[in-house]
């Protein structure tokens, strides 16, 4: 019997591609960076990103000081329209996400989230609407690893006090999560709502044919 969904938040129960984006190239453009270079440098550095060793700001001083393009003001630039393009990312939230939280609530299903974010991402979860129906969230740059580490999942059903079976995982297939989370014991997700908004790039992951698919969000109450 399925007590708790556990969610990705990106591509899941909001997305990136909403709104205003602002990827690595965008940030290339912006400082004047060879968009091959900095991608280099800035994937280099993206665990620590996201597992809480560096914020934005220092990733941006990083890789600007290797490609002699630093200066606090192209730091500054580049963070700001970060956060213009997650201020969209959340204000775009679908209802339907919303209703799907209210309904789990309703059932007294417990709500968990799993996510790979980097600091300013992290700060736009905490303050946005959704982060009060997480019974557990499970943030990378709060919790120095990052998924698909299996310790993400054990931490998640140990304070969720469930068994990982009694877990459902929903995510858009991004960091091998689902994977992960069947070798966890949960029961895997794949949701394919916001598939059609991504472009390469960026598209997080190709749909997986081995795993159960929801193209709408209350398609999740079906598996409950």
């Amino acid at each position: 019997m399925i007590k708790a969904v556990v969610f990705d938040m990106f591509e899941t129960l909001v997305s990136l591609f909403e709104g205003r984006i602002y990827f690595g190239e965008d940030i290339a453009a912006d400082v004047g960076a060879d968009p091959k270079e900095f991608r280099k440098e800035w994937h280099a550095i993206e665990e620590d990103r996201t597992i809480g060793k560096y914020t934005i700001e220092e990733g941006l001083r990083i890789v600007l000081k290797k490609l002699d393009l630093y200066s606090e003001e192209m730091v500054s630039l580049a963070a700001s329209k970060r956060k213009e393009g997650l201020k969209d990312t959340f204000s775009g939230m679908p209802e339907a996400t919303l209703e799907l939280l209210q309904e789990l609530k309703k059932r007294g299903i417990r709500i968990g989230l799993i996510t790979n974010t980097f600091s300013d991402e992290r700060d736009m979860i905490r303050e946005s609407k959704l982060f009060p129906y997480f019974d557990v969230a499970l943030i990378s740059y709060e919790q120095g690893i990052s998924k698909p580490d299996q310790e993400m999942f054990r931490r998640m059903t140990q304070q969720l006090g469930l068994k990982a079976e009694e877990c459902l995982y929903v995510g858009d297939g991004g960091s091998n999560e689902l994977f992960a989370a069947r070798e966890a014991g949960m029961h895997p997700v794949q949701c394919t709502w916001f598939h059609e908004m991504a472009f390469d790039p960026h598209i997080p992951c190709p749909i997986l044919d081995e795993f159960d698919h929801a193209d709408h969000q209350m398609e999740i109450l079906d598996f409950l």
